[in-house]
């Protein structure tokens, strides 16, 4: 077998002595205090699509391998070992098969094996029945023929065809190693894990409270004693906490322009990290149900998308336009811009645009007296109501008036997974900077998170010819031709790709934020209070 990159191996070799290596400067103890901002729908990250379960219960498991939870950037470049010691490909690209780590146990004690890996994509790939409610990575595993063990300590991941990129599945945060021994409803309300923090209480809509594992694997880690989440719905309640010292962290880039003045102002002393989140507003039309089954309708709630006027209301012009790959210099995939030139609602003259809108409306008998009446669903929290008001507002000048449905998030991702909607504003995490993560999970036949089940067929074949591709730059101009080509369907339109910030105090140290994903840093085994 030969070795996906040298850094990799490298890495893999250096672990015992890195692991081994003591501690210079971090102190150990203390509780670190953050704040959430909702109730998250379970705690099962396998289950659930949402940072608000993924942040804080990455810190409960581990993966094969994960981004190098201090670098800059996650892509195969920076990788670690987790349970996982090292990893090889066999030489047609078909086979990756790890080492796995010795001697690791899950927190109720009963020893980590190659048998709970296979368990677990068994499950993600739906050959085996473990009480999961949802699996929205499944799409994600398409290529995946099966999952075979070597023993204890040895498995294979055995692929249909060559995928560059399937390695880079299993390295974020919503690919943690589940134990075959525990169930669905466990893992929902108390996860066990391998990981640096053991979850001690899930109270819905009131907190999670996590305490270190002190038979973690890794020597030395964690360091913090436990991390405890407050719940707090209120955006500007939790931020005015964070101010006042009530909190060391806050929520991921829950920190938004407006709001990060103010906090800069009244708490100069605290680091704050404005970035892209790989996060981004869409429009979600039910294409299914009358009359948006109607493509000129469709058309017309394109055309009436003023995509600058979201950017400087949402962010003071901090957030960026794209299509549905992250935009540069952030995002690695992002299109050039002229690829969007000729899709309804991208061009400069929004005036022209929209009096093409309110035409096609009124050829199907809409106008200013007798608008198309419609509820526009959103989740309700404020990242999801701000872009959704604003949107009612826009469709409104094409002759559509939208009244808000809000959705508490313990029911949203259902309501869209059944398609009990008719037309949403969502944001949408693309959880791994690649191009096979957000095309099979967005916008594949049949996926369970394509919210509108769109369904093409010859792009459903160039997503798998792109990801077939070896070739970098001949595999991105490829991406960029279906991203224009998703927009000029009205896949999914792709509005603004969000920046926010992500606040903690002086004191708190041993965080890295990537630039790339909001979802893949939250590890939390580093972190230290200097005090």
């Amino acid at each position: 077998m030969r070795p996906l990159h040298a850094t990799a191996l490298a890495a893999a070799l250096l672990a015992p002595a890195l692991l081994a290596a003591p501690a210079v400067a971090q102190k150990s103890g203390g509780v670190l205090k953050a704040y959430h901002r909702d109730n998250p729908p379970s705690a099962s990250i396998h289950e659930e699509a949402t940072i608000s379960t993924d942040q804080p219960f990455m810190a409960v498991f581990n993966n094969l391998v994960v981004f190098d939870q201090h670098a800059k950037t996650n892509s195969l470049e920076h990788l670690q070992p987790e349970l996982g010691t090292s990893w090889a490909w066999s030489e047609d690209g078909t086979k990756l098969t790890f080492k796995l780590r010795e001697g690791v146990q899950w927190h109720d004690g009963k020893p980590f094996t190659s048998e709970d890996v296979k368990c677990t994509w068994d499950t993600i790939a739906g050959k085996r029945e473990d009480g999961w409610r949802k699996n929205p990575r499944k799409p994600w595993y398409f290529n995946l023929e099966e999952v075979t063990t070597n023993g204890k300590y040895e498995v294979t991941f055995n692929l249909k065809r060559p995928q560059p990129s399937f390695l880079a599945f299993l390295s974020g945060g919503f690919s943690p190693v589940y134990p075959c021994h525990v169930d669905g409803r466990t893992m929902r309300a108390k996860p066990i894990g391998t990981g640096p923090f053991k979850v001690a209480e899930f109270k819905q809509n009131e907190r999670i409270r996590l305490v270190k594992n002190e038979n973690y694997w890794k020597e030395g880690r964690p360091y913090l004693d436990g991390i405890d989440w407050t719940i707090i719905t209120a955006r500007s309640t939790r931020v005015l906490a964070f101010i006042a010292g009530e909190f060391d962290l806050t929520f991921a880039q829950d920190v938004s322009i407006p709001l990060l003045a103010d906090v800069q102002s009244k708490a100069p002393d605290a680091y704050c990290e404005l970035q892209a989140s790989n996060v981004h507003g869409n429009l979600l039309v039910n294409r299914e149900a009358p009359p948006f089954d109607n493509a000129e309708i469709r058309r017309a709630m394109m055309l009436a998308i003023d995509r600058k006027a979201f950017v400087t209301v949402l962010s003071q012009g901090k957030d960026t336009i794209g299509g549905a790959m992250l935009p540069v210099p952030a995002g690695v995939w992002g299109a050039p811009a002229e690829y969007f030139d000729k899709v309804p609602g991208y061009g400069p003259d929004i005036e022209a645009n929209r009096a093409e809108g309110r035409k096609i409306m009124e050829s199907l008998g809409y106008g200013p007296d007798n608008p198309l009446r419609i509820k526009v669903a959103t989740r309700n929290i404020a990242i999801y109501r701000d872009p959704a008001v604003i949107l009612m507002d826009q469709l409104s000048r094409v002759h559509i008036a939208g009244e808000l449905d809000t959705i508490e998030t313990g029911n949203w991702y259902s309501r869209l997974a059944r398609k009990d909607y008719q037309v949403g504003l969502n944001v949408t995490g693309v959880g791994i900077d690649d191009p096979d993560v957000n095309f099979y999970e967005n916008y594949s036949c049949g996926s369970q998170r394509n919210y509108t089940n769109y369904c093409n067929r010859e792009i459903q074949d160039l997503f798998d010819k792109q990801s077939a591709m070896s070739d970098f730059e001949a595999r991105r101009k490829l991406v960029w031709e279906i991203d224009a080509k998703l927009q000029a369907d009205g896949a999914r339109p792709i509005i603004y790709h969000s920046h926010a910030a992500t606040c903690w105090q002086p004191y708190v140290k041993g965080i890295t934020r990537a630039t790339n994903s909001i979802y893949n840093n939250w590890r939390m085994e580093d972190a230290w209070l200097d005090k």
